[in-house]
């Protein structure tokens, strides 16, 4: 079946509206129904998903939901760093997920924002975003949420399920770059280790207000947030913190890594230049025996001496058997 928002789309800022019927299900509703909605019982919700990139949204939010100048501004403004707070009876929101478009980083973050009253709830965004298209299919099936706080609530949810991928990735490549041979690839690994230290600095940077945005939600939220709907963003509020804990891990696991790598590099350096250093100090007094002999004066010893060649050479053979005896005396090989 067509969805009617489909005719929409592109001369709206309608990416997909639903009323929630209370029980898990919803049905489609258009960007002009949506202008004088109201519910048809206590229990329907209107949820519509908005691109706020759309001329006149700004506008739209404070006309028809009568919303002040500054709170229709940070809904459609890129001010983009989580946060929530409440205003009289409605509830403000920001929330960041991982962009999963093609082409795009870990660290790349995608904001959504969010507004409600308990019967309406308005969702903002300039990239396309998955969570709330599997929530959508989840209401088309029966299986949703049932009002504005349980849909607010699974958001949550899913967008910081969706880092435990990113954060598993990352474990798997740092496994992976254990179990090389740092001798022969070292310089492609210390590049992957710091591609996962600047995914991890960035993860945490963005994703740590969020977990004050949604302690935020869980404190002050209308009454129309109910109980159990707390209680599911406190788990979502635990769960955050063990994934920004397994970051730390993650991270701490890379420097650990990278410095093994350098320390193994600059030790490989080092034992180069002692080696050099003793190849040089072994053939010092060689050249400069050999060089004393090749000045080109008179009265030079043997000069005339047919076995004198191969005397030199002894000497100089003696000579390198005894300072390979004092090298190993001194422990320097």
């Amino acid at each position: 079946m067509k969805d009617p928002n489909d005719d929409f789309e592109h001369v709206t800022p309608l990416l997909f509206g639903r009323v929630l019927d209370g029980k898990g299900g919803g049905r489609p509703i258009t960007w002009e129904d949506a202008q004088d909605w109201s519910p048809g019982n206590p229990d329907e919700v209107m949820w519509l998903h908005l691109d706020r990139t759309r001329p006149g949204m700004q506008h739209w939010l404070e006309e028809k939901l009568s919303l002040p100048e500054p709170t229709a501004e940070l809904l459609t403004g890129d001010q983009n760093r989580p946060r929530a707070f409440r205003e009289g009876e409605t509830l403000v929101a920001t929330l960041r997920g991982i962009n999963f478009n093609p082409g795009a980083e870990p660290e790349d973050m995608i904001s959504m924002q969010l507004w409600s009253d308990g019967q309406r709830l308005i969702t903002l965004r300039r990239h396309p975003l998955q969570t709330p298209r599997e929530i959508l299919m989840a209401i088309d099936q029966g299986q949703g949420p049932p009002d504005a706080g349980a849909t607010i609530t699974l958001l949550a949810e899913l967008l910081i399920t969706r880092m435990s991928q990113s954060i598993i990735d990352m474990n798997y490549v740092l496994d992976e770059l254990e179990a090389q041979d740092p001798d022969q690839h070292a310089e492609q690994m210390l590049h992957r280790i710091s591609t996962i230290r600047r995914n991890c600095l960035a993860l945490k940077r963005h994703m740590a207000p969020q977990h004050e945005a949604l302690e935020q939600i869980s404190r002050d939220a209308p009454m129309w947030f109910e109980g159990h709907d707390r209680r599911e963003i406190a788990e979502s509020i635990a769960r955050l913190r063990r994934y920004l804990d397994d970051i730390d891990i993650s991270k701490e696991s890379a420097v650990v890594l990278q410095d093994e790598l350098r320390a193994r590099s600059l030790a490989s350096s080092e034992h180069a230049t002692y080696m050099l250093t003793i190849v040089a100090g072994i053939f010092l007094p060689l050249s400069f025996l050999t060089g004393l002999l090749g000045i080109n004066v008179g009265g030079m010893p043997g000069m005339n001496d047919p076995d004198a060649f191969w005397t030199v050479a002894a000497i100089c053979a003696l000579l390198f058997v005894a300072l390979i005896v004092v090298f190993r005396r001194l422990r320097w090989l």
